[in-house]
Parts: structure tokens; sequence; C-alpha cells
């Protein structure tokens, strides 16, 4: 048996020789990247120095270490990435750091940070030039280890491996088989053999495509017709770039659409796996705080292991969709409310939730213990190796931009992989993408720690990826041996023009591709079928959504504008269920809101960005959580009515202390600068609404956000009345329940005034039912009376704080009495199955609009409000009230 050994670029030319050479029984080969073959010859226990044992040493020496000019940014996120690309490049080079430390203080910091780190290395673990000198000493042993030497595939090598190579030339038989491709000058005149071959001249044609996406989806359909053909077997189909991590998050959601068995050679996203999910939703909760969305997704993807182990099937079920739950605070207020007949089997598991959110409220401080405590396998793994990367405080990007090797077999499917792995890995039939200007070849770049006027990039870099790019273009055109097809984007994924690649002069025109074309081999079942209209009608969706699209237009009401079956199940417990001011409002002047809200549960779906402002609705509670909590103050310090100006000023600017204190630590506000001017401008409203002059009652005593209907209080404050007691309203079969945002009361409860609080600005002309909008005022002084009974004299208000005037009710029971008609019209066109738009659809303040057909304000609404009106008939008169 005569020993071979192979020398190969990357991991998937390496895996190609051995496959080759297991099905020809050629034994006694063996594969091996150049720095392996040094530390074979080195032995003992001798090996390169890893790309994460090396950033692993960076990491602990960089707080220690003395760097000099490079102190001030040495802890900052990505020193560690910038410090092992440095020494990488300087230790292939073959640059003595030591010697030149004199040059330059960037240099001797750069020598200091190599001492450190050579220091906490292991002892079997050496540099390029040491593994280099010390194979040197024990060349005599290369014919036993090595025997015939091939290097295949590989256009250049590192300068600090070259005098070993010549020095193995000397002693062992050593092929350079360059085949077609260019040979390096520096290898004329050496004891190396090289084995050339004629070029191939493939098939070559160009394209052009809208952009990369558009790029890709033409590549897969390629591959579907090559395969589909019996041109070609997927082992023999490869697609590359020179950067091809640009166009990786395409292919890895194509791959699953098309079916296809894609091999990234260059490795994958961690994140595109569950592990990698894991991870990355503990490291959110770290960077940006426990909050009730982080939680559930991270217990969604442990699934139930780790500290989640112990809690039961369905626990999170326990909590409050509505609550934002964004401190630690928040959750300790969630749990002590907590009894064991909440939780799925009737035992209290507090403790255990609340050790899970103790554990998670030590921040990035504690990653390595919380790391360990949540995760355990893959995940753990790639928590650890982020560790390694970069500074906790930023582990949430490191994850993000980790890479694991795809698990998907290379040397039997289809190759996604860099340009120089095709390079050194020829296939038959080859598509190249990203040939513009910019993107291929790729432009020289500058170290981010020694810079060209530390060291020229020509010495440091000697091997610049502009000429390797060339390079292994010139290469992958004369290995491949059936077809290349050159492809480039038109644009960008922003709508801007790329120019086209200097390499394509020369080769064949390109093929303009539409991004709407018709194929004639398509890349998935979804692109056949968006492709081929005829095959597409024939499925029942098609002819629904057809037909549904077609209804849209007609200026009628048909079956898909919101009639349903009469008397529907869920139409009638949505009608059955209590009521609250805002969803008889919805039923009024939006019965199809209503019925999405309330029968099929539908919500509007919400922002995962922080609003840098309050919208509407939150100011809205900022203010009545200030006033409530500021008239609780005043009626102990002897009541609202009798307080004077200075004590209504004071017990405000208490109020807004408390009330910003718990926001602050329940949920997230906007920046520092925003929030206090937000919280100036609801203090001064507040005190705009204290402050406005409405006649005392006798031995008044005044009420903040009171509740009825069976709502819970908000605080602790005293009630007028049982807030469990039913309010129902006559002659409609509506029970309502809510907050009265203030309720002046007399002392014998012979009088009692309503006013709800507005924030926004007085409507020029005055406002009864203001088309169905208006409810609160009539629904909140009709409960009052239905609490206190039929003697009490009521006053209902509207308070405008902004414009500090009232708008007060006159007639009441007249208003409810017509109120009283709208809502039984309302419930009874509803029952009788005409969900239908109204004056809301489509409007600013619809939070389902996005349900709604496109640009649903300016032509769905107005074809259909008219014929809507007509079919809803009476329900539709309350629009025109005053």
């Amino acid at each position: 048996m005569q020993r071979q050994t192979y020398i190969a670029h990357g991991r998937l030319a390496s895996r190609e020789i051995r496959l080759d050479a297991a099905r020809k029984q050629h034994h006694g080969t063996q594969v091996m990247a150049f720095e392996q073959l040094a530390a074979r010859l080195v032995g003992g226990f001798a090996q390169p120095i890893d790309a994460e044992a090396l950033r692993d040493a960076i990491q602990r020496v960089l707080p220690d270490t003395d760097l000099g000019e490079l102190d001030t940014i040495k802890l900052l996120p990505g020193m560690v990435g910038a410090g092992a690309d440095t020494l990488h490049k300087v230790w292939r080079t073959g640059i003595d750091l030591a010697a030149r430390a004199g040059d330059h203080p960037r240099l001797a910091a750069m020598a200091t940070l190599e001492a450190a780190v050579l220091e906490v290395l292991p002892p079997s673990m050496f540099r390029p030039t040491d593994l280099a000198s010390r194979a040197m000493e024990r060349i005599h042993h290369a014919t036993a280890l090595f025997g015939e030497i091939h290097i295949q595939g590989i256009s250049e090598l590192s300068p600090c491996w070259r005098d070993l190579l010549f020095a193995l030339a000397t002693t062992v038989p050593v092929r350079w088989h360059a085949g077609p491709r260019s040979v390096p000058a520096w290898l004329d005149g050496s004891a190396v053999e090289i084995v050339r071959a004629d070029p191939s001249t493939p098939q070559i044609e160009a394209v052009s495509a809208a952009n990369g996406y558009h790029e890709a989806i033409e590549a897969l359909r390629w591959v579907r017709e090559l395969i589909a053909s019996g041109a070609a077997k997927p082992s023999e189909i490869a697609i590359a770039a020179a950067a091809p991590a640009a166009y990786d998050d395409e292919f890895m959601a194509l791959r699953a659409d098309a079916n296809i068995d894609l091999h990234f050679v260059h490795s994958i996203r961690v994140v595109t796996t569950r592990d990698g999910q894991t991870a990355a939703a503990l490291a959110d909760i770290l960077v940006r705080g426990i909050s009730q969305a982080h939680l559930r997704r991270l217990a969604t993807l442990l699934a139930g292991a780790g500290p989640f182990e112990s809690l039961p099937e369905g626990w999170q079920r326990i909590l409050p969709p509505d609550a934002p739950l964004s401190s630690p605070d928040a959750w300790a207020r969630l749990l002590g409310g907590l009894t064991a007949e909440r939780w799925p089997d009737a035992i209290d598991h507090a403790p255990e939730l609340r050790k899970i959110i103790d554990t998670l409220a030590g921040g990035v401080a504690e990653a390595e213990a919380i790391g360990r405590a949540f995760l355990s396998g893959g995940a753990l793994r790639i928590w650890r190796k982020a560790l390694l990367a970069g500074s906790p405080a930023a582990i949430d990007v490191t994850i993000d931009g980790l890479r694991q090797e795809d698990a998907c077999e290379a040397c039997v499917s289809v190759a996604w992989m860099p340009a120089s792995a095709l390079a050194a890995s020829p296939r038959k039939f080859v598509r190249l993408l990203g040939l513009t200007s910019t993107g291929w070849p790729r432009r020289i770049s500058e170290d981010r720690l020694l810079s060209n006027h530390i060291i020229p990039t020509a010495e440091l870099d000697p091997l610049p990826v502009t000429a390797a790019d060339r390079r292994d273009f010139e290469t992958i055109l004369c290995t491949t041996s059936a077809q290349v097809v050159l492809s480039r984007p038109r644009r960008d994924g922003e709508g801007r023009l790329l120019g086209k690649s200097p390499l394509l002069r020369g080769q064949p025109e390109a093929r303009y591709v539409r991004r709407n074309r018709r194929p004639e081999h398509a890349m998935s079942e979804t692109d056949r079928l968006v492709a081929r209209q005829a095959d597409f009608a024939g499925y029942p969706q098609a002819a629904s959504a057809a037909s549904c699209w077609q209804d849209w237009q007609r200026p009628t009401i048909t079956a898909h504008d919101g009639v349903v079956r009469a008397g529907h199940p869920a139409l009638l417990a949505a009608l059955e269920r209590v009521q609250s001011a805002s969803s008889l409002a919805k039923l009024l002047r939006n019965p199809l809101g209503f019925t999405w809200t309330y029968a099929l549960g539908i919500r509007a779906p919400e922002s995962a960005e922080e609003a840098l402002v309050l919208d509407a609705r939150q100011s809205g509670i900022l203010l009545h959580d200030t006033l409530d909590h500021a008239v609780r103050l005043l009626e102990g310090e002897g009541g609202l009515a009798v307080a004077l100006p200075d004590q209504i000023v004071a017990a405000i600017e208490s109020a807004a202390t408390a009330v910003t204190a718990r926001w602050q630590g329940e949920q997230a506000v906007p920046p520092l600068v925003v929030w206090r001017r937000t919280v100036e401008e609801a203090k001064q409203t507040a005190l705009n609404a204290l402050q406005h002059p409405e006649p005392s009652l006798a031995d008044q005593k005044s009420y903040t956000e009171v509740p009825f209907g069976g709502q819970k209080a908000k605080s602790e404050g005293a009630i007028p009345w049982d807030p469990a007691t039913v309010v129902e309203i006559a002659d409609t079969g509506f029970q309502i329940s809510g907050f009265i945002d203030r309720l002046d009361l007399s002392g014998d409860a012979a009088k009692a005034r309503v006013i709800d609080y507005k924030g926004g600005r007085l409507p020029p002309k005055p406002v009864i039912l203001q088309g169905g909008k208006e409810l609160q005022r009539c629904l909140y002084a009709y409960a009052v009376k239905a609490l206190l009974g039929d003697g009490v004299e009521i006053d209902a208000a509207l308070l405008y704080p902004r414009d500090t005037e009232a708008r007060h009710l006159d007639a009441p029971a007249g208003v409810l009495e017509e109120l009283t008609g709208h809502l039984r019209a309302a419930r009874a066109s509803l029952l009788a199955g005409r969900a239908l738009i109204g004056p809301d659809n489509g409007g600013d303040y619809d939070d389902l609009s996005f349900a709604l057909p496109a640009n649903a304000p300016n032509g769905y609404c107005m074809r259909k409000i008219e014929p809507a009106r007509a079919a809803l008939g009476d329900a539709a008169l309350v629009w025109e009230a005053i």
C-alpha cells in the first residue's frame, strides 16, 4: 500500500477527494489542509491555532493587557474579531511583530496582544511560522508520514508555508495539480512538479435578473430544469458567488419551498435552526429586558425543558394577554396575586416561575450562568461560542452572526458556495451570481487595526481579495466542463441600479430576464401555480379568491362583504358578552369590525419596535392614571370640592411622580427627553381638568375610575356601589361594564355628576351621540341611575381639559331612549347576518383596516358604504345622529 497525501482547500474539496478515494478503493489516502500537514510533521500533539481558540484567548487577555493606543477601544464590541483577523493576517504573512514593535505604537500594541495571547493558548498550539520552522526540523519524517503529496485545486499558498513546501519537494514527490489554473510565479525553479491540463470549454450564457432575490429564484429554476431533464445529477451542479452571505437568507427560504437538497458549503446561520433561535430568545431577554413576549418565546422554544420543566402544560394561559410585564416588579405583582386555582393543574407554581424571573433578571452580567441554567445541547454550545466571540453586552448581535455546518450532505446535493470553494472543487454545471461592479471582484479594504500607513496593505495581505476574486472567476471558467451561467442583478434590494462586473467583458451579451416571466421549469409547486394561471384556476382556493375579488369590485353587497348566516352562534356569543362603551360604538359604526373583534377574536398586530412617543391611547391612559391618583389624594385631605389651588398642584405633582415611576417599572417608555415632555403635558392637562369650575354638590365626594358591571377596582379607594352588580340596558339585551372617569356625588346621594375626560380638542358643534361615536356619557349616566336608584338627579358632561371647557348632556333620559332604539336595531341587524362595513371602516382609528382590501378608504369603502347603508336599514340611522 502506497501512502498518498492530498492537500485541499475547503471542506467540500476534502470530502470529494475522500469520496473518490473510497469509490476507487485507494487505501492509504489521507486528505488535509497544509497547516494540518505541518502539524503532523511537527508531531506530538502539535496543532495550528484554530479561530475559536484564538478568539477565546483574546477575550481572556483583553481586560488585563495594556495595549497602549488601543487600550481605549479594547473592550468595545468587535475588538475580539478585529484582533483575531489581524493576527491571522500577520501570521500567514510571516511578519514578526516583536521585531517591528519600535516602528509604530500600533505595532507595539499588537505585539503585546500577540504575546499575551500566546501565553494563554495551550502549549500544543503554534503560530503558522512556528509550525513551519519546527516541521522543517523534522523534514526527514515526511516520507513515512505522507508518501507522495498532491496539492489539489489550490491556486495560491500563504507566504508562511512556502519554504516548508520547497523543503518537502526535495524530500518526497510533491505534485501541484494546477490543471488549467494559473500557477503562482514563486513556484518557478522549485522542485515542485507542476501537473497541467487543457482548459475546459463550457457553454457560457449570461443573464440579468431583477434583483438578488430574483437571481436566487432563477438559479433554482435552472437547477430544477437540469435535474428534471436528466442532464445533470445534483452532485454535478453548483451555484456560487464571491460573497454568498448576501444571498443566504433567500436560498434558505427557497430551498424549503423548492424541496431541493441545497448544501451550504460555507455553513448556515445558527439563527436559522431551532437551537439558534432558542439561544437568540434568551439573549433578547438578557439584553433588552424581560417581558411577557420575550418569555413566551423562550418558553415555547425550550418546549418545557430546563427551568420550565417543572411548570404544567398550558401554564402560559395564566398570563394576562394585554399586560407587557416588562420588569421584575411587574412579574412580582402578577405572581403575588395568583392562586392555585388559576394554574392548569390547580397547584401553585408561582415559586418556580418567580425563580425563573429572578434568574433572568441577572442580565448580561450573569450570561454564562444563565446560559447553563436554561440551555442544553446545541443551544448551549451556540451560547458558549457567542460568549467567546464577543462581549456579553452584545450577545444578541454575536449570535446573529454565528454560523454552523449545514447538515445536508454535500457530495450528493446541489452546492451553494463561495467562488473560492468552487475554484478548488469544480462541478460540471455552474451558475455564478452577483456579477456586479462592486460585488465581483470585491474591493480591497484596509485592515481594521493595522491600516495601510502602518503596514502597507500589499505586505500585510499579499493575496488581496480583488486578485483572488479575479483568479477564482478565471479558474471556474476553465475548470467547468459543461455549462456556466453568468448572472447579475439589475438593481439592489433598495431599487438602486447596479453596474456590470468588469469580468463580464468579452462574455456573451446578457439575456434580460423579467421578474414575472413564465418559466419552462418552475422551481416549486408555488412557483408553478403562480406562473401558470390555468393550473392555479383549477384549485378551489383560486376560484374562491377570484370570486371574492370580483365581488369586492361590485357596488352591491355580496357574500364576500360580511353577509353571514342569520343567527350564527359566533354572532350570538359576541352580542351576549358584557359590552363596553367602545364595543357598542364599534357595533353601531363598524358591524364588520365588531364581528372580527368579538366573534372571531381578531386583534391588530403589535409592532415589534418601541415607539418614540406615546400614541393617543397611551397618552389617555397616562392622563387618567394621573387624575385617578391625584383625586384620591385630595379626597384623603378633605375632598376635591374644597381643595385649594396649591393643594391641587401638589396632589398632581405627587400623582405624576408615583404614576411615572410605576410606568417606568412596568413597560417601555419613550426616550428620557420625550418622556419628560409627555409627563409635563399630562400634568398640565390634569391641572386643567381638576381646576375646571364646576359647582360643588352638597357634601360632595369625588370618585375616579369607578368600576361597574363586574369590573374589578384599579385601586383600593372607596366605591359608592357594589362593582359586581349587573347593569343591563332595558329592552336591548345588552349588559354593560366599564370605568367611570369621575363621579361627583352629593352627601345624600340625591345628585350625581358623571364626568368623562376627553384628551382631544373641543369639537366646534355640540355633541350628543356624534353618529354613535360618543356613548360613554350617556351609558355612564344610565349605569349611575341603575346602581343608585331612579331618584338620583344626574348631570353628565364631557370635559375637554386641553380647552378647559365642558359639554353637558341635556335630557339624558331622552338621549338614552334614542340610543336604546339604535342598539336594538344594530342587534337585530347583526343577528340577521349583516356584518357589513360602516363609516369607521378604513379610518385613521380602525385598528383592523389591515384586513380590508388594499387602499380600502379610496376604493372598497367608497364603493360599498351606500349599499351597506341601504342593507342595514334602521341600524344605519345612528350614523346621522348629532
